[in-house]
């Protein structure tokens, strides 16, 4: 089976990170793993290109003049032609229009749908736009109960809906070494780490009035965030402005996630919604302690007092007294980071998701024959 993940992509994230420990997984299967990655050149992210590249993936870089350029259909339909895919398997709203306005009938269509988009009005449009390009995919999978619920509401066949928790290649993540001590400098102190896109449901600026907190009883902590996006400057702006400036750094977006991860003594993620957040599976699996909001399907990963903390969403006082539990408690750190790591192995590897990716595209591709087969015989 040949199989052609597509994604548009703004840095390395969260989908970024599935669609690399998925296509390496189902190599390890023995399918024939290609990646697509649009390469827009006003805004050039192949971040995931490179470490997909460097995981030992076939990659194409899809070049593109525009947001929406006309001329990807005929670049992508040449490219699935040319492979001979089976099944094209797309990632996010312009994956999933591209892959359909190019689709040859001879391949199966399968999307995953990572999360809801942000709430910016062009945001929410090509959502609408991306609800209705799903209703001809033959499979589309989502981490999130909640978000397969969204989906069913949008007229999109309950058969075709499909729940699948993402997965992290656990010993990647394991056996990592921790550097950015070093390059920060800062000695023992406490590191507590957020990772992910610097946009408002991800909840940087409750972290920051949390951190503040935090500070004030345990001054040597700091606080990394790892990642991009457009609330950088504001979220920077307010750790000044609160005062804990020199207790927080913005050290962009990273290709040594594992080594990151390894350095920290805790993962936060105050998001105000998720699906199913890779940041978490990678930071569990690396065996360290989360402290994160019961949104989307954070609760089926995360056992409050047991693998790490929940607290509600938008909860500053909450979400710092949970960091503190943690930070101030070696023990009680040290059982969550083995029972975090226990989870991920037992539960989400990502080998586990590949094999259930592989039943779905050999679901698809019989729901394909099938129709082939209905169609040649209504034309008789």
């Amino acid at each position: 089976m040949t199989i052609l993940q597509i994604i548009s992509s703004s840095g390395f994230y969260g989908a970024e990170s599935m669609l690399v420990s998925l296509s390496t997984s189902l190599l390890q299967l023995g399918c024939d793993t290609k990646v697509a990655v649009f390469h827009d050149g006003r805004e050039p992210h192949t971040e995931v290109a490179d470490i997909a590249s460097a995981r030992g993936l076939d990659v194409t870089l899809l070049p593109c003049s525009s947001r929406w350029d006309v001329s990807i259909i005929a670049k992508l339909r040449k490219l699935v032609e040319t492979l001979k895919v089976d099944v094209i398997h797309a990632h996010g709203y312009k994956a999933d229009i591209y892959a359909a306005a190019s689709w040859p009938h001879r391949a199966a269509l399968v999307s995953t749908c990572h999360n809801w988009p942000d709430s910016r009005l062009s945001m929410r449009a090509y959502a609408i736009l991306d609800r209705l390009v799903l209703r001809c995919f033959d499979e589309v999978v989502t981490p999130s109960p909640v978000l397969a619920d969204i989906l069913s509401n949008s007229g999109i066949r309950d058969s075709r809906i499909t729940f699948v928790p993402n997965g992290v290649d656990v010993e990647l993540f394991h056996e990592a070494k921790g550097t950015l001590r070093d390059e920060l400098g800062s000695g023992e102190a406490p590191l507590v780490g957020f990772v992910g896109r610097f946009v408002e449901g991800k909840g940087g600026h409750i972290l920051i009035q949390a951190a503040k907190q935090v500070v004030e009883q345990m001054p040597a902590v700091q606080f990394v965030f790892a990642g991009a996006g457009p609330e950088a400057e504001a979220w920077n702006e307010m750790a000044k402005q609160a005062g804990i400036g020199k207790n927080i750094h913005f050290i962009g977006v990273r290709s040594d996630m594992p080594a990151v991860y390894k350095s920290l003594d805790l993962v936060v993620l105050p998001s105000l919604n998720e699906a199913m957040p890779m940041c978490l599976l990678e930071a569990m699996a690396a065996g360290k302690t989360v402290v994160a909001t019961r949104v989307g399907a954070v609760s089926q990963l995360v056992k409050s007092g047991e693998n790490g903390i929940l607290v509600e969403a938008g909860e500053i006082d909450e979400l710092a007294e949970g960091m503190l539990k943690i930070l101030k408690d070696s023990a009680l750190r040290q059982r969550m980071e083995a029972a975090a790591r226990q989870t991920v192995v037992d539960e989400y590897s990502s080998a586990a998701m590949a094999r259930q990716y592989l039943q779905l595209y050999r679901r698809s591709l019989e729901r394909r024959s099938e129709a082939k087969v209905i169609g040649v015989e209504a034309r008789s």
